[in-house]
């Protein structure tokens, strides 16, 4: 056997996905499903009135998983047809059975149900782990609702927020990606049971001419395969702009994960919030104090590669001609598996950011003291008028003062002293007693706690309910 180090792999399977995902997009998942599907037409044909026997499915059904691979790729290269070697292979190990099955099927009828039931599949994996990313990150939401943190607009410092804002902000673009993901599985339909060009002619060849059985066919072979609806007109494919819709809910997911591990990073580098980190991390080769926060930045590098992906159904489906050109299967084969690995590796990533986020509550404090004065400007002037005081003089005193504090910050490089300059100008002095209430952080937090629970209460945890049994334990990074 050749060395598998001296052949290139996908890092996507071979660094990152788990078992199950990687199963997903196997070949023997795939064959397996044509298996089945071949199974479940025969099944379908027999109860309808052809004359296939007891005896043959039974056959079908010993042999669904007894693929041989190596029969099948030998076929293959003979046949030059990757669905008649397999269908040359099941029958092989199926010889009763050999002559009915694909009975009246195209190719597309093994190829397409089985992509369906696959990005069915895709989903059903990918949407429990979404579910425990938002459930860590509305823990720690719910933990920090009430500590202050300075709010940023345009990465300059703005009003205050709390640590679980904004925590709930990035909570909220997931909780959307949630409901897209769910409604683009459920919209998925199966193409059932079709034919060559979409006309169901040789299934109605097949019925002699019985326009219902051919329904009832295409209605039970859906049912089998766990669809409710078939697409009602396909040409020989189901319509390709079916892979747009699943994979532009993957690549909005990807935004979503992108902007928060890039809040993250940002964070990480401002000392305030710090993805773990474990004992025996190296940083940096060079700089041993180095902690970078290399998972948030895999998920921003993965992130950027699955918003890419959906470029590539958006011009398959442009360019499918007629009924079907084949310029789109060699194409898909390499996005759709990606798209559901890349979505599944940075979810993972993230969930382990997110049970794992360390907070720094001085680093934040201290930073909030740089810039509150500034802020509480409004506040002093309205206790001086309160006082007594002339809300224009005041304004003006306030402007001198602030300008001297912001030199001293940014010519000099010192800490904010507005406040102790406050304090020893006697104009002052009616509200000296008060500054410290004048400052408190939380009065400057607005709403924050509040909405931060009834958020978390109304809207996070209801869309959770039916994934609470999937919510597991922690999750450890192979690397």
């Amino acid at each position: 056997e050749e060395d598998a180090m001296a052949r290139y792999r996908s890092p996507l399977v071979s660094r990152y996905a788990k078992r199950r995902e990687a199963f997903n997009f196997s070949e023997r998942k795939k064959f397996g499903t044509w298996r089945r599907l071949w199974l479940y037409l025969a099944q379908a044909e027999k109860s309808l009135g052809l004359p296939i026997t007891d005896e043959q499915i039974r056959e079908m059904e010993a042999n669904l998983d007894n693929i041989d691979f190596k029969m099948a790729a030998e076929e293959e290269k003979k046949l030059r047809h990757d669905v008649m070697a397999h269908v040359h292979t099941f029958a092989h190990c199926c010889p009763k059975a050999a002559a009915i099955i694909h009975l009246g099927a195209t190719s597309c009828y093994v190829g397409d149900n089985t992509d369906l039931i696959v990005l069915r599949d895709g989903f059903n994996l990918l949407l429990p782990k979404l579910a425990r990313v938002i459930s860590r990150l509305a823990d720690f939401a719910e933990k920090y609702a009430d500590m202050p943190a300075l709010g940023f607009t345009h990465y300059q410092p703005a009003q205050l927020t709390t640590v679980g804002k904004r925590c709930c902000l990035w909570i909220q673009d997931l909780c959307m990606d949630l409901q897209s993901l769910e409604r683009a599985r459920d919209d998925l339909r199966f193409r059932g049971v079709k034919g060559t060009t979409g006309t169901q002619a040789s299934f109605l060849q097949l019925f002699e001419g019985d326009h219902s059985k051919v329904e009832e066919l295409d209605r039970l072979v859906t049912a089998k395969a766990g669809f409710k609806r078939a697409y009602m007109v396909t040409g020989q494919t189901y319509s390709r702009k079916v892979d747009i819709g699943v994979l532009a809910v993957l690549a909005s997911l990807g935004a979503s994960i992108h902007k928060i591990c890039t809040d993250i990073r940002l964070l990480a580098n401002l000392k305030e919030i710090e993805e773990p980190f474990e004992k025996d991390q190296i940083g940096s080769s060079a700089m041993p104090y180095k902690r970078n926060p290399m998972r948030s930045e895999r998920c921003c590098s993965l992130a950027r590669h699955l918003m890419t992906l959906v470029m590539d159904p958006l011009q398959t489906a442009a360019v499918q001609w007629f009924e079907r050109t084949l310029d789109d299967s060699a194409n898909r084969r390499v996005c759709l598996a990606e798209a559901f690995l890349t979505a599944d590796i940075i979810l993972s990533t993230l969930q382990n950011v997110s049970e794992g986020l360390v907070v720094y509550p001085k680093v934040i404090e201290r930073r909030i003291r740089q810039e509150l004065p500034f802020m509480a400007t409004e506040n002093i002037i309205m206790a001086m008028v309160k006082a007594g005081g002339n809300r224009q003089d005041c304004h003006e005193k306030i402007r001198v003062l602030s300008q001297q504090a912001a030199a001293v910050v940014k010519q000099e490089g010192g800490d904010n002293d507005f406040i102790a300059r406050v304090r020893a100008d006697p104009y002052f002095s009616p509200i000296h007693k008060q500054l410290e209430s004048l400052l408190d952080p939380s009065s400057f937090t607005g709403r924050a706690p509040q909405q931060v629970a009834k958020f978390l209460k109304e809207e996070v945890r209801p869309a959770l309910i039916p994934y609470q049994s999937q919510m597991g334990g922690k999750i450890e990074l192979a690397l």
